[in-house]
């Protein structure tokens, strides 16, 4: 099984005609990914051929929708045109969205997940500034890179893009039913949580790993759901250990204030609801590894 994505997925890729959007979608086709068109208003009713297939260009979501029966979209459009184009998706009640775009402004961002919320979340948001979903062997709608693990029973969730990368790489022998790059921005659209819950739910995932950085309280609340809601075993990853006091780091969402936000005091918290926490990405799929076979 899978959350989110799956071998019946039909991906849409707005901004298909830029150089990210081009050769993301051509690794996305080279994964297996059933993409059925692009939309780029500007060049509404041209075709593109990425990997030997014929793509059409669509003038917006709904009409590529219409025509193809797309269900998931990838947006790889530019920070200033970002939130129209993820209005335009949740207007056109795709039931995904997945948005790679990095450097849009948290109001943007704040702006869309509002509208998506106040139109009754018919469309999943995962990001803003995120590598995406993967779903091995059935899906990826992303810049996951495809060829590092197999289809498995482990679910990983995450803040970064590269430590989702080394842990999918790490337990490539076990594999993944799906990995879920959230983003680290301050405003996200699919959070910890929601992901924990869709694995909880999923009868062929086994064992969740859930890797979070500092800044914030994510964790924090996700450690809280966790100890109430997940019957399963997680392992978990903060990234951030040796980050100087009140510096801001990295991702915008990695702001320490005080003691809150730090990784210690994530990894206190998530310990306190029965998740081992690694120190190491390597000694935290180890503890992945541990629980698996035993």
């Amino acid at each position: 099984m899978a959350i989110f994505l799956n071998e019946n997925s039909k991906v849409i890729v707005q901004g298909i005609t830029g150089s990210e959007g081009t050769k993301h979608t051509a690794r996305m086709l080279r994964s297996g990914t059933n993409i059925v068109g692009g939309v780029n208003a500007r060049k509404a009713g041209q075709t593109v051929e990425i990997e030997g297939k014929e793509l059409t260009v669509y003038g917006s979501v709904q009409e590529a929708m219409k025509e193809t029966g797309a269900d998931v979209s990838v947006v790889f459009v530019p920070p200033k045109f970002a939130k129209d184009a993820v209005v335009e998706a949740v207007d056109a009640e795709i039931g995904l969205a997945v948005v790679i775009t990095e450097g849009i402004p948290v109001h943007d961002a704040a702006y869309f997940w509002a509208h998506a919320n106040a139109t009754g979340n018919k469309t999943r948001i995962i990001g803003p500034n995120c590598p995406g979903i993967i779903s091995p062997g059935k899906s990826n709608a992303g810049i996951i890179p495809a060829d590092i693990t197999g289809p498995g029973k482990i679910g990983l969730v995450s803040k970064s893009g590269t430590l989702t990368y080394q842990m999918m790489y790490e337990l490539r022998d076990i594999g993944f039913s799906s990995a879920v790059g959230i983003g680290g921005d301050p405003i996200i659209g699919t959070t910890h949580i929601d992901a924990l819950q869709a694995f909880e739910e999923d009868p062929e995932t086994a064992a969740i790993v859930m890797i979070g950085e500092i800044g914030g309280d994510a964790e924090e609340r996700a450690a809280d759901y966790i100890k109430a809601n997940i019957t399963k075993p997680v392992v978990g990853y903060v990234a951030g250990f040796t980050a100087p006091e009140g510096k801001t780091m990295g991702h915008a969402g990695a702001i320490v204030s005080g003691s809150s936000g730090t990784a210690s005091a994530k990894k206190e918290a998530l310990e306190a609801a029965g998740v081992k926490v690694g120190k190491t990405p390597s000694e935290t799929a180890n503890l992945m590894r541990e629980i698996v076979k035993g």
